[in-house]
């Protein structure tokens, strides 16, 4: 059983950082896709960033140059470095996996099965 666990969130205020751990368990995310979703209260889900099959980073524009996406095979972790987090950063943030077999194929991690239960962020001004 696949189970994806965040953890990290809290409240901030503007200006400060914030790192999100994402444990994942049943699968081994080496190899495939993941990345880092968030939704505030009324609006759509957004991607915040996310890791390709190809390991490149990518980032909505929204945080580059603010937040970082990594993660550590050995740990079977998923990590979101957040900085100068602003106001409208504030929302429930989640991690999706995707093994690389679908990854390979183009499907967008975030039609992926395998989420956590997402970790709340806020940020006051």
């Amino acid at each position: 059983q696949v189970q994806l666990v965040e953890s990290g969130g809290g409240s901030v205020q503007a200006g400060g950082s914030l790192s999100l751990s994402c444990a994942v368990s049943g699968y081994t995310i080496s190899g495939g896709c993941m990345g880092w979703f968030r939704q505030a209260p009324g609006k759509e889900r957004e991607k915040v960033a996310n890791i390709g099959i190809d390991s490149a980073a990518r980032y909505a524009e929204s945080v580059k140059g603010r937040f970082t996406i990594s993660k550590d095979n050995t740990k079977n972790t998923l990590y979101l470095q957040m900085s100068g987090l602003k106001p409208e950063d504030t929302a429930m943030y989640y991690c999706a996996v995707a093994p690389s077999w679908y990854c390979s194929r183009g499907y967008p991690v975030e039609n992926s099965a395998y989420w956590g239960q997402g970790t709340q962020v806020t940020v006051s001004s």
